[in-house]
């Protein structure tokens, strides 16, 4: 499945659009208040597990938004678009939305 943040795909022409699709991923365990805290400790440097949390969210908002964009029939996904938002005080949600389309 092609996942784009593009509105097309150079050299397929979007021949169905099937709707807007979403995944979301929650992330607990304070991490939120824990990664600011940790940037003025770090400074100029990377926290190595905070980054690693960050991108097994994105991979699981990702991996749903392609499932649901399967099984409404689509092939691919435009126009992806990926936010960060803190629920709560200690929880982060990494939300990938786009629109599944069948490319022809």
């Amino acid at each position: 499945m092609i996942v784009t943040t593009t509105n097309s795909v150079e050299g397929y022409q979007i021949s169905e659009y099937k709707g807007i699709v979403v995944g979301e991923a929650i992330m607990g365990a304070n991490v939120v208040r824990d990664v600011f805290a940790s940037i003025t400790d770090i400074v100029g440097g990377r926290s190595g597990a905070y980054e690693s949390k960050l991108q097994d969210a994105r991979e699981t908002a990702l991996a749903e938004l392609e499932d649901r964009a399967r099984a409404k029939g689509a092939n691919a996904v435009v126009g992806v678009d990926l936010d960060y938002e803190v629920v709560g005080q200690s929880m982060l949600m990494v939300s990938a939305s786009g629109t599944a389309v069948v490319l022809g």
